[in-house]
């Protein structure tokens, strides 16, 4: 995510380096899908980034994304929790799956610009 330059989701943008943070959300759906000796670099990347809080006010957003677009969109509960976290904390969301969010409230990390 990120706050101008910072960018949720985790990474760092080539286009613009700045510090970036990750929702523990995304933490736990990436370390799912590690292969055998990425655990290292991946924990490193992590560490490297600051952490996005999920409080109440993040779950009640996120209650709201699933109520609004969970049948609409197939809105599911991690995408719904990372969405919220952005949009509470006012950072700019790194996916590079976007139809994910239909959130007309989000604002998107756009590489290169």
């Amino acid at each position: 995510m990120s706050s101008s330059k910072r960018c949720a989701g985790g990474g760092r943008s080539p286009a613009r380096p700045g510090p970036s943070s990750a929702a523990s959300v995304s933490l736990a759906e990436i370390w799912a899908g590690l292969r055998a000796g990425e655990e290292p670099a991946t924990e490193a990347f992590f560490q490297a980034r600051g952490d996005v809080v999920l409080d109440a006010m993040v779950g009640r957003r996120a209650g709201a994304y699933l109520a609004r677009y969970a049948r609409s969109h197939g809105l599911e509960l991690a995408d719904a929790l990372v969405g919220a976290a952005a949009s509470t904390s006012g950072l700019r969301l790194w996916t590079l799956n976007r139809r994910h969010y239909p959130m007309a409230d989000l604002s998107f990390h756009e590489p290169g610009r």
